[in-house]
């Protein structure tokens, strides 16, 4: 049994995977969005006046360029496998409802973390050039991008598919993720901020952050898987 929902979960993201490289509509939105994000940010701070340090700011704007991010994302999965008929067809097949919880929300991810992996060299360039950096605190930053990123695409993908049968997909889903997403915005915002400023002091601020997030996504993953079953059978 073990063995043949694996098999099912591969089946599932390699199909996810090999449609976003056929169209690539997804990272592509994602992304232009996310470095459109950037830029938005670095106009409106331009004129903070040469006192203003963008390292007190850097870790919130990062997080939320994600977070707003990967609610396009998340939509655009949902919506396309409604539209196709993909998603109607998985429920009337003999696939385990957390089988495809874990192959939509690993796709999510996936995507999510090629996204972010092009808009951090943008966001480090924009706003961190000139600055004094703790290298080896910095280098902590791609863990809690990962972790924080994990929180996300499974969250997401529980109320992604709550909405999607909702008249109004795109504000439904703002209206659920946005609140459940404080506390991993508040610790992942914490950890990055500590990875930013560095030193002892930093790399301490940055492990405090790491704990809630892991907190977070534990309890909020084995919420989802959970609930899912109950939620696509609605």
């Amino acid at each position: 049994m073990a063995s043949a929902s694996g098999r099912q979960l591969r089946a599932m993201l390699r199909k996810d995977i090999v449609m976003e490289l056929r169209t690539k509509e997804m990272i592509m939105s994602m992304g232009l969005y996310s470095l459109l994000t950037m830029v938005v940010y670095f106009v409106a701070l331009s004129q903070a006046g040469s006192n203003f340090d963008p390292r007190d700011i850097a870790a919130g704007l990062l997080w939320l360029a994600f977070i707003f991010t990967s609610m396009l994302g998340l939509n655009r999965s949902l919506v396309h496998e409604k539209d196709q008929g993909c998603l109607e067809a998985l429920l009337l097949s003999p696939v385990d409802r957390p089988v495809i919880f874990f192959a939509k929300a690993g796709g999510n991810l996936i995507f999510l973390l090629a996204v972010e992996a092009l808009t951090l060299p943008v966001f480090g360039f924009l706003f961190l050039q000139g600055t004094h950096l703790d290298w080896g605190s910095i280098a902590l930053l791609p863990l809690i991008l990962i972790v924080g990123s994990i929180g996300m695409a499974g969250v997401g993908t529980l109320l992604a598919t709550m909405s999607v049968n909702t008249s109004g997909k795109d504000f439904v889903l703002a209206m659920l993720f946005i609140p459940l997403m404080y506390p991993l915005l508040l610790g992942a915002v914490t950890a990055t901020g500590g990875a930013i400023v560095g030193g002892a002091q930093g790399v301490s601020v940055f492990w405090t952050g790491m704990g809630w997030v892991v907190g977070y996504d534990v309890i909020m993953l084995l919420a989802s898987y959970g609930l899912y079953e109950f939620i696509v059978g609605a």
